[in-house]
């Protein structure tokens, strides 16, 4: 069954279930939590399958990852962490993959240096890509030290899933997040993506299926690829309403019947009575007056 998100938790709730190093890192890094994380981390932490449909740069890898970090810690910090892959996250671009695991790995190494001041005995997080451009010694790594967050490719996994070497990593994956959604539904790479979630699926029935896009239409039925059939699925769509301040100047009242040099002269003119007003109210320009007068 398909439903939508019509009302987003509350900060106070989130913060209540996250682990406490991963609390006070939002507070310091951000002050609170974005609209994306509020319709989106209490769903994962609850393990239910959620699709979010937020605008590029709104931070929708980190409302996926949130909870999982914060479970991750929480097993850490408890000396509960497994050697075996916690989580999956599917990228259809080997690029994305490597700046995912920058974009992971910084706040991860922030948190434990949190933990460290306030001496916490940590176990080590891993975090591994697995590419087709992972070298032979570094997938052999990951086989004695499976990562904890597995980063990969649709093509990447399908050959995981394939080698029993590393197959028993697989068994228990509680959280599979889909990147960029909208680029592998429509296509054969989905169809085969869909069918290694199935496989999936079967080896951890509780896993939760999180699905990631900037622009996904017609939405409800990209929910229905995400998780199969007849399973649940929450929605959150998230849009940003951009406010505009939106005043039209002309430099004379007939932009016809006037000269180019009459016309040059009074549009320099309207350009700096325009930011001259602009500084007496304190309005940044980024330097754009500056430059104007050098020249």
């Amino acid at each position: 069954m398909i439903t939508y998100i019509e009302k987003p938790d509350s900060e106070s709730q989130i913060f209540k279930k996250l682990n406490p190093l991963v609390g006070e890192w939002f507070k310091k890094k951000f002050g609170n939590l974005s609209e994306t994380q509020l319709n989106t981390v209490m769903r994962v932490n609850n393990r239910e399958n959620i699709l979010l449909s937020a605008p590029t740069g709104s931070g929708k890898t980190l409302s996926a990852f949130t909870s999982i970090l914060s479970n991750l810690l929480t097993f850490a910090e408890h000396g509960n962490l497994e050697d075996k892959v916690y989580a999956i996250y599917v990228s259809p671009l080997k690029a994305l993959s490597r700046d995912i695991e920058v974009n992971l790995n910084e706040p991860l190494k922030e948190m434990q240096e949190m933990a460290a001041l306030k001496g916490i005995d940590l176990q080590d997080i891993r975090i591994g890509v697995r590419t087709g451009d992972t070298s032979v010694k570094d997938k052999q790594k990951m086989l004695k030290n499976p990562p904890h967050i597995l980063i990969t490719t649709p093509e990447s996994l399908a050959i995981m899933l394939m080698s029993y070497k590393f197959y028993d990593n697989l068994q228990t994956v509680e959280w599979l997040v889909v990147d960029e959604i909208h680029a592998l539904a429509e296509n054969k790479r989905g169809v085969h993506l869909n069918l290694l979630m199935e496989h999936i699926q079967h080896l951890s029935p509780d896993l939760c299926r999180i699905g990631l896009s900037a622009t996904v239409e017609p939405i409800e039925e990209v929910a229905k690829y995400l998780v199969g059939k007849d399973k649940k699925c929450k929605i959150a769509k998230v849009n940003f309403k951009k406010k505009f301040d939106l005043k039209v100047l002309s430099p004379v009242d007939d932009l016809i019947n006037v000269s180019y040099e009459k016309y040059s002269d009074k549009f320099r003119k309207l350009i700096v009575e325009y930011w001259e007003d602009m500084l007496d109210n304190n309005v940044s320009n980024d330097g754009i007056l500056g430059d104007y007068y050098e020249d």
